[in-house]
Formats: structure tokens, sequence, C-alpha cells
């Protein structure tokens, strides 16, 4: 699933007149960039939410060559937040573990493909969540103080008030449905659920290598843009 339904306020103006999904950055739209990671990676359908200039994003999707195929999850009426986007989506998802994708990450690879390293690391057997995860130091635009730490076996604890995380969270997961089956009507986050799986052990992350810029706003956008130029 690719989580497309955001307003993009700090995206402003960028985002006066389309969805933070439709920002370019290299020439080509955030949520192609993930779409074409995806389909690196051998997913075949993705599901993508609309809410915020949700007929531009269907106009765009209806237009791309390229797969994966695409499935709309319409949150028109009001969206929805990580969670809730997630729980409406869940009866065109597979009944088994997916992807999760946020459209504001973009990356250099280093000879491993990042999407490919998370699907490797899944184990069912001992987690709910894998996360894709980057070292804090090094990646651009995510939060100086980091999300987590990373145990030896893969495991993931959330940083606690006043603590410097080593890892940021890179914006692609993989889950299992009932992560968010049990969630409340109307919309929440994806966080909370986290934290609570990760005091359980059940929250694991991987770390590919390579280069995550998180494109928040418009100066994240020109800073991406000078990357990816090289």
């Amino acid at each position: 699933m690719v989580l497309a339904a955001g307003l993009g306020t700090r995206m402003r103006p960028l985002t006066d007149d389309r969805p933070k999904a439709l920002v370019e950055v290299g020439g080509r739209a955030l949520m192609d960039h993930m779409l074409d990671r995806l389909a690196q990676a051998g997913v075949e359908t993705a599901v993508v939410n609309v809410h915020y200039f949700a007929d531009l994003v269907e106009a765009h999707l209806a237009g791309r060559q390229a797969p994966p195929r695409i499935v709309i999850s319409d949150e028109r009426p009001r969206a929805l937040e990580t969670g809730g986007g997630v729980k409406q989506a869940l009866p065109l998802l597979p009944e088994g573990p997916f992807f999760v994708a946020n459209i504001d990450s973009v990356w250099i690879e280093d000879g491993v493909s990042a999407v490919g390293a998370v699907a490797e690391a899944w184990d069912p057997e001992r987690m709910d969540v894998c996360l894709m995860l980057a070292p804090t130091a090094g990646s651009m635009g995510f939060h100086d103080t980091g999300d987590v730490f990373l145990e030896e076996d893969g495991r993931v604890r959330f940083k606690g008030p006043g603590e410097t995380a080593p890892y940021v969270y890179v914006g692609v997961h993989v889950s299992k449905p009932s992560v968010v089956a049990d969630g409340p009507e109307g919309p929440f986050s994806l966080l909370p659920l986290w934290k609570a799986l990760a005091e359980k052990g059940r929250v694991h992350g991987v770390s590919p290598p390579g280069l995550w810029m998180h494109v928040g706003d418009p100066e994240a956008r020109d800073l991406a843009e000078a990357k990816l130029r090289g």
C-alpha cells in the first residue's frame, strides 16, 4: 500500500495546486519514485489511498505506463491517517503481510535493493512489523534525534524522552493485517500501535546501505534534487 492521501501542508506553496504525492523531485513525482522502487522489488499491485486533490492523483496514476498495477482506496470523505487508511484498505490488500510505503522518502541505493532487504528480513514467527531504517547521522531531512534503537537480533526499541536514537524510520515497512484490523473506526496513527508491539518484541528493523532523503518541505525537495543529480 502507498500512502498518498496527505495534505502536505509543510510543502506549501508547492502543494497549493497539487497533492504532495505529485510534487516532482528530479523530474518525477514523489509517488512515482516510490512506486518504481516497489516494482523493482517485485511488487505487482499497489493500493494507493487518495484524499487531497484525489482526482489529480487518480488521473496521474491512470497515465502511468509502468508497473505495478494500481488499485485506489478512496478517502475523499475524510483522510484517515496512516493506520485508518491501511485499515480501510484491508479488503483490497492480501490476507498475508504486505508493504506499506510513504511517498515522501527518496533514496540512492548502494548495490542492494532496500525494499528487497526488508522483504528478506521479514519473519512472521518473530515479528508483526518490519521497518526500513537508516542511520540518523548522514540521512537528510529526518529527525535529528532519530526514532529507534536497533538491537543485535533486529528488534526495535523506540526512543524515550530526551534520548537520541541512532536510526530513523524511512517510510517503508512490512506489516501483518492484524496490526490495524482491530484499530478504531475513523482516523488513527500507526505509531502508537508500533510502540505497543515493540514492547512485546514484535517490531523489527533492517538498515540497508544507501543515502536516504525525507522530502518534507520545499528546501528538502531542492536538496534531494541536487543529490539525485549527483
